[in-house]
């Protein structure tokens, strides 16, 4: 087999780069481990960017996101019993966000590309990367019982944190930067409209809580708890109850409960690796970098990764620019660093860490300094919609 762009992994990232470069007349192949059902049973993120919106709606994957997804003007962060409302339209700039789950985004994305006769082989076993330092990469696969040799010019490492992508990078090459955190999030969804139309946040002395929603009728809620937590010590009962505690009493009192259909413990952790590139290997999205995601952007970085090497690419292909190529790891780093500062900032400043009173007050001076200023307003809100994309020129 051969093709231009060999792509690993058929996650979001892996589908929407493969999808604008099929627009540009750009070859690719997608090879995925899992199969399209396990892909779509990952429940993760839901709120996207103006950056990534724009991406889906180039990628022309965009038609039910734009009837079903939610805009939002704005998001709340509550502490002290109190609500305060960030106003994104008045200091982002008039940006927004949509609402709209990473499952229907991986969903709708299939769909395009298999409308649009892309190849994607999922199910793809002992994905191997070879010869990424020369100008004849090669990725070899089994499918059926079959190795299967795919010859291509680039590899895109789209295949997440635990992916082979970033495995196959040398090790005296590559460095990486990670802070762990001491709690997770114990998440549930449940087919009840969300308390509120937009998001909360919520620094509590219990701990952190959020609510955020899927759709008028799907609601997804978390709250803080220890890593030694285990999900069946956690009844829907308990989980209600210690939501209402945490998030301020007019949003209680109004808070819609019912069953969980689905319920997870997720550790917090930063991750980023440097370079993002290796020859001619690209890692992209979670292969890279993982982030908290108190400031809502695991997702949107993996798009704005896309969105560069995209680019670049085509520049390579339409106008020799194979120069570009050398800048892909330090544009997409610079963009991808301030995220981190921003989730990591979001993380420490909503989270219960310990019981030392110091902190506890700096948090809260923290959160009364930026909800009462119009430049940290602006600080929160111009981060929160997205940093814009840096221009490959």
């Amino acid at each position: 087999m051969k093709t231009q762009v060999a792509i690993i992994g058929a996650g979001p990232s892996g589908l929407l780069l493969g999808q604008l470069l099929h627009h540009q007349g750009i070859d690719t192949v997608i090879l995925e481990r899992r199969s399209p059902e396990y892909v779509l049973g990952r429940i993760r993120a839901g709120v996207l960017e103006q950056g990534m919106v724009d991406l889906l709606r180039e990628a022309k994957a965009n038609d039910r996101m734009d009837r079903e997804g939610h805009v939002h003007e704005g998001v709340s962060l509550a502490f002290n019993g109190k609500m305060h409302r960030i106003d994104f339209k008045k200091y982002a700039k008039g940006q927004t966000v949509m609402v709209y789950g990473q499952t229907e985004v991986t969903q709708d994305l299939m769909d395009a590309r298999k409308r649009e006769g892309g190849i994607s082989i999922y199910e793809a076993e002992d994905v191997q990367l070879h010869d990424f330092y020369t100008d004849k990469p090669r990725v070899t696969f089994v499918k059926d019982g079959e190795t299967i040799e795919l010859e291509c010019d680039y590899i895109a490492g789209c295949d997440g944190f635990h992916g082979v992508s970033r495995q196959s990078a040398p090790k005296d090459e590559i460095q990486t930067f990670e802070r762990v955190y001491p709690f997770g999030w114990l998440g549930i969804l449940s087919e009840t409209p969300p308390v509120d139309h937009e998001l909360i946040y919520a620094n509590h002395e219990r701990g952190f809580a959020l609510c955020s929603q899927r759709s008028d009728v799907l609601s997804r809620y978390y709250v803080q708890v220890s890593l030694d937590d285990k999900i069946e010590e956690w009844s829907d009962e308990r989980f209600w109850e210690e939501l209402k505690t945490r998030i301020p009493k007019e949003a209680a009192d109004r808070l819609v409960t019912g069953p969980s259909i689905e319920k997870s413990i997720a550790p917090l952790r930063s991750f980023v690796t440097e370079p993002m590139k290796y020859g001619n290997m690209f890692l992209v999205g979670d292969a890279a970098h993982i982030v908290p995601p108190t400031g809502a952007k695991g997702l949107n970085l993996a798009a704005s990764d896309v969105s560069t090497l995209y680019r670049i690419l085509v520049k390579v292909y339409k106008e020799n620019r194979v120069d570009l190529l050398d800048k892909y790891s330090e544009i997409a780093l610079r963009r991808i660093w301030k995220a981190e500062r921003f989730s990591w900032w979001m993380t420490s400043m909503l989270h219960k860490f310990s019981d030392d009173g110091f902190g506890k007050r700096i948090q809260l001076a923290e959160l009364e300094y930026y909800t009462g200023s119009e430049a940290g307003l602006a600080n929160i809100a111009e981060n929160y919609v997205g940093l814009p994309y840096e221009p490959i020129e």
